[in-house]
């Protein structure tokens, strides 16, 4: 009952301003040529309150339009009423058009990026092609009106394609997304209120005890592999850690050139130091 009165008072007051803007009279070729050139020229304001009342009717009639995506009517003349006034600041009156013309762009765009906006929690909408995809796919399915649950069917998105000219599988993906809208994880999960869905997300992640005691081990045999490796010559670790510790090991060629020795002489250091470092660490693991 509340959501009801809450909504006829909405309505009252919308129809309030819809009548009020009306009031508001056109402007001739010539007052709205001049209008726009004070603005330009001087940043009049009272030219730009001039300019943005007189074309009030326009914001109104095209939100209108958008209607069917179940956003509040008031929000969307009030996204229109941005695009009309950026339409406003952009206008040169030296484009020999009418200012209605120039800022029926800047108030279809205005309204367009409220609704992607507000659509969904995933931007389904990241470049101008795909909000192109996104308001005229509605159109056309509105046009077809044959659909099995939401899902296209395979020959209404080839005409549906072949009609916007961009691939079969972007309408596929842009239709399903838009049919699943998002819902709150703070919704009944069962009809008969048995919790939540976030109550039956399962998270993967380890608990923090598991966790804690994981860092502690690495951390313990990250001590270890240092307390080994000081046991061995400079030219040991080197070579081990240049074999068996880079994510890249280096080859027997390259330690060859840079040690100037043999390749055999390389693999034969690197052993010994691996045996070294197995004998360091394996008293210590004991203890522990």
């Amino acid at each position: 009952m509340q959501t009801a009165r809450i909504s006829n008072k909405t309505d009252r007051k919308l129809a309030h301003y819809v009548s009020a803007i009306h009031t508001f009279p056109f402007l001739s070729v010539e007052s709205e040529q001049a209008l726009c050139a004070r603005w330009r020229d001087r940043h009049d304001p009272l030219a730009a309150h001039a300019l943005v009342t007189s074309h009030l009717r326009l914001v109104v009639a095209i939100a209108r339009k958008y209607r069917g995506y179940g956003l509040p009517a008031e929000d969307l003349i009030g996204e229109g009423h941005v695009g009309l006034m950026r339409a406003v600041c952009r206008f040169d009156p030296d484009r020999g058009c009418r200012f209605a013309s120039y800022a029926v762009c800047w108030i279809r765009a205005a309204i367009q990026e409220y609704i992607i906006r507000n659509w969904s929690l995933v931007r389904i909408g990241t470049n101008a092609s795909q909000r192109k995809l996104f308001f005229n796919l509605r159109r056309m399915q509105n046009q077809i009106r044959e659909f099995d649950g939401g899902e296209l069917q395979p020959d209404h998105a080839t005409k549906i394609a072949d009609a916007l000219r961009v691939p079969r599988h972007e309408v596929i993906s842009m239709s399903r997304r838009m049919a699943g809208r998002d819902f709150s994880l703070n919704e009944a999960a069962g009809e008969e209120g048995d919790g939540d869905w976030q109550e039956r997300l399962a998270d993967s992640a380890d608990d923090q005890e598991s966790a804690l005691v994981e860092q502690e081990e690495v951390d313990q045999r990250s001590a270890w592999l240092r307390s080994a490796l000081g046991n061995l010559s400079a030219r040991e670790r080197d070579i081990l850690v240049e074999r068996r510790l880079r994510d890249k090991p280096a080859s027997l060629k390259d330690l060859a050139q840079s040690h100037e020795l043999s390749c055999e002489r390389i693999r034969q250091i690197e052993l010994r130091a691996l045996t070294k470092l197995r004998k360091s660490i394996a008293p210590i693991s004991a203890r522990a």
